[in-house]
């Protein structure tokens, strides 16, 4: 198989993967109920690993790939927490996005399933959970889409892209809401509980948008020359070192 044909099967793999394998495992984890959430969690961090691990098909995985990653994740994390007393305002959303249009679709969907994750032991975990790790990764995953191609990301559509992830977000904790505390599924309920949400996820829309407008171009920049510096997960496929097998020194 070549490479490209090796490309198109990881690709093919982490769409299936993430569009179907994911929202089963967050259907399952509804219908099994509360006490189970944690396990339907834990499934989904294991399924976000797949897409990333993949990448390294033809290379071992570095120490250094990792840090960076883990370091956004605990920015997201701290900033959720930080704005704690201002409902919807937060950050978490905007820093999820600027890690995943600059290590790539893979890695943003994972930063961003974590980041929920372990921001909610803070903020408090239940059915929720899994359904907020899912949205925050979806987002994550169509940023690094979007970073693949810059000319889709310059500041003013990445600035348009966090208002309407923002949107994106709320409709799945929404959704969520509307599945555990709704009298059946009609469009009555339903209008309801969207429009209900409608203003915070406004809220949370435009403060995704004002901290891409901030962090945005201070960050992105330095995450582009990490990765051109130590050959990191995001930067062009033909220039990341694969490491070779070293021949012994006494081989002729």
């Amino acid at each position: 198989m070549t490479y490209s044909g090796k490309k198109r099967l990881r690709i093919i793999l982490s769409a299936v993967d993430i569009c179907l394998a994911i929202p089963g495992i967050l259907v399952g984890g509804y219908f099994l109920g509360e006490k189970n959430y944690a396990f339907s969690a834990v499934l989904m961090i294991i399924f976000a690993l797949i897409p990333f691990f993949l990448l390294f098909e033809n290379r071992a995985l570095m120490a250094r790939e990792l840090m960076p990653i883990a370091v956004m994740t605990a920015i997201a994390v701290v900033g959720r927490a930080a704005f704690f007393a201002v409902p919807q305002f937060k950050p978490i959303i905007a820093i999820i996005i600027i890690t995943g249009a600059a290590f790539g679709a893979e890695a943003g969907f994972l930063s961003g399933s974590l980041s929920m994750l372990i921001s909610n032991f803070l903020f408090g975990q239940g059915l929720w959970t899994p359904w907020q790790m899912f949205a925050a990764g979806l987002i994550g995953y169509i940023s690094g889409l979007i970073g693949k191609n810059k000319a889709l990301r310059k500041l003013p559509l990445l600035i348009i892209w966090g208002l309407l992830s923002g949107f994106i977000y709320g409709i799945f904790v929404d959704s969520w809401s509307l599945l555990a505390f709704g009298e059946g599924l009609t469009l009555e309920s339903a209008l309801t509980v969207y429009l209900l949400g409608l203003p915070y996820n406004a809220i949370l829309a435009g403060a995704t948008a004002i901290f891409i407008a901030l962090l945005a171009p201070i960050l992105l920049s330095k995450l582009e020359r990490l990765k051109t510096k130590y050959g990191l997960i995001g930067a062009a496929e033909d220039k990341i070192p694969v490491i070779a097998e070293i021949p012994p020194k006494n081989a002729e």
